[in-house]
């Protein structure tokens, strides 16, 4: 059973089926020799799905606006897909046999499964089954069993990258683990309503063990912090990387970055919550105090992707002391319910000044950051947040923060983001002392 839970439903013969599954499916709704079939009941189902599938993106892209991103076209199409044949197959199902009521019920629930296998490979969202079903990841272990801050750490020269003096004893296991974990919103009093994901290298399942950096990874809107669990392939991303740096690799927490699915507080203080002093304030003191890891913020770094991307270009320019380091994947050049003056109106009253306090173009412009560095990464077929991308690389290096650049195959999904963290592995590692720079 773990087996079918585990088949790819990205890539591969699962979604290459499904999609073909689907196409046959359709054409058997199409098929029948009747003449008012094609003439009307074909062209008004067709109709019908098409205006309703341009007012939800009406409504979703242009009126609502709860997303920071545009729903992608393909997106769209495929939804409208999904509706054709639902409605197909409802026009089928008056006056007749109940085989053939049948028939097209079950043709019509395989297009709907093709359009959304399409429309989650567009995403790369659920990998799996075991992610569709939010089943527990294979690797997850009780918090309770992943060994907290006790014991005694091993000692190690700060003058020295950590992989110089570290050997791995032979009982270390060979792969890390993830945990769920409530992290209490203590001082910002932010609703956080999700428990975080920890990923915790095989070298932090050592006694004693390494004094390993943080990693902190903020999701996207909408979304949760399961999502680099299960898009971001984390686990498997980082035991990867600790395989080849003899069991070392940074504690990555990935916390509630926005207090529910589709919740957008700006991942800042205002009149939305206080997103920032959660995530710059106590997230990082919870970790100090629960985990054995390095305290030493100059090792620690922050990522994420779209929403969370934009975050943590926010933390690390409003809070550097904590997060020097950071990962930008596919980020707006600014946070935003969906215009400027919506964002200023319902976060800060209309106070254009106080919203211009936590917009990353404005900061870079007053502020200076010696200490600083960052990756700002992106797909190279993300039209929308391509351009934002490079007007704040632009900024960044304007005002001195070594920043560095890179494009990666995909567009606003998983095949981008996921690889924008893959491809900074190698310098997050110089930046938070694993190895020499």
């Amino acid at each position: 059973m773990n087996t079918v839970l585990d088949w790819d439903l990205v890539h591969g013969a699962v979604p290459a089926t499904v999609t073909m599954a689907g196409l046959a499916a359709g054409a058997v709704l199409l098929f029948r020799r009747d003449r008012r079939w094609w003439t009307r009941t074909v062209p008004i189902v067709a109709a019908a799905c098409a205006v309703v599938t341009f007012l939800a993106w009406l409504i979703v892209d242009v009126l609502w606006k709860p997303f920071p991103d545009p729903v992608p076209q393909s997106v769209v199409a495929w939804i409208g897909v999904a509706l054709g044949g639902a409605g197909l197959a409802i026009a089928w199902q008056p006056r007749r046999r109940w085989t053939l009521r049948g028939v097209s019920a079950l043709a019509g629930v395989v297009v709907v499964l093709a359009a959304g296998a399409n429309i989650n490979a567009h995403f790369g969202h659920y990998p799996s089954l075991r992610a569709a079903f939010e089943l527990p990841p294979a690797n997850e272990v009780p918090f309770t069993s992943v060994g907290l801050a006790t014991g005694t750490p091993l000692p190690r020269s700060p003058e020295r990258a950590l992989l110089e003096g570290w050997q791995p004893p032979a009982t270390m296991p060979k792969n890390g683990v993830v945990t769920q974990v409530s992290i209490p919103a203590a001082t910002s009093h932010f609703p956080v309503t999700r428990k975080a994901y920890l990923y915790l290298p095989p070298a932090y399942r050592t006694s004693p063990r390494p004094l390993l950096p943080v990693l902190v990874l903020l999701h996207g809107q909408p979304g949760g912090p399961r999502d680099w669990i299960n898009g971001g392939q984390i686990a498997t991303m980082m035991d990867r990387f600790a395989a080849a740096h003899r069991g070392v690799a940074p504690v990555v927490v990935m916390p509630d970055a926005t207090g529910d699915a589709f919740g957008n507080p700006l991942c800042l203080d205002s009149r939305l919550g206080r997103a920032e002093t959660y995530l710059a304030g106590d997230v990082p003191g919870w970790i100090k105090a629960t985990l054995q890891i390095d305290p030493d913020n100059r090792k620690w770094a922050v990522a994420g992707y779209s929403y969370g991307g934009t975050c943590a270009l926010q933390l690390a320019l409003r809070r550097p002391g904590t997060f020097p380091t950071f990962v930008d994947i596919a980020g707006q050049d600014e946070p935003t319910l969906g215009s400027r003056a919506k964002t200023v109106g319902e976060a800060f009253g209309g106070d254009e000044n106080a919203f211009r306090r936590f917009t990353p173009i404005d900061l870079l412009a007053t502020r200076g950051y010696p200490g600083s560095a960052g990756v700002l990464s992106v797909g190279r077929s993300d039209s929308v947040f391509l351009p934002q991308q490079k007007r704040v690389f632009e900024a960044a290096r304007r005002n001195g923060i070594a920043v560095t650049w890179r494009e990666t195959p995909g567009s606003h999904n998983w095949q981008a983001w996921s690889a924008g963290l893959s491809d900074s592995l190698a310098w997050l590692a110089g930046r938070m002392g694993l190895v020499k720079q």
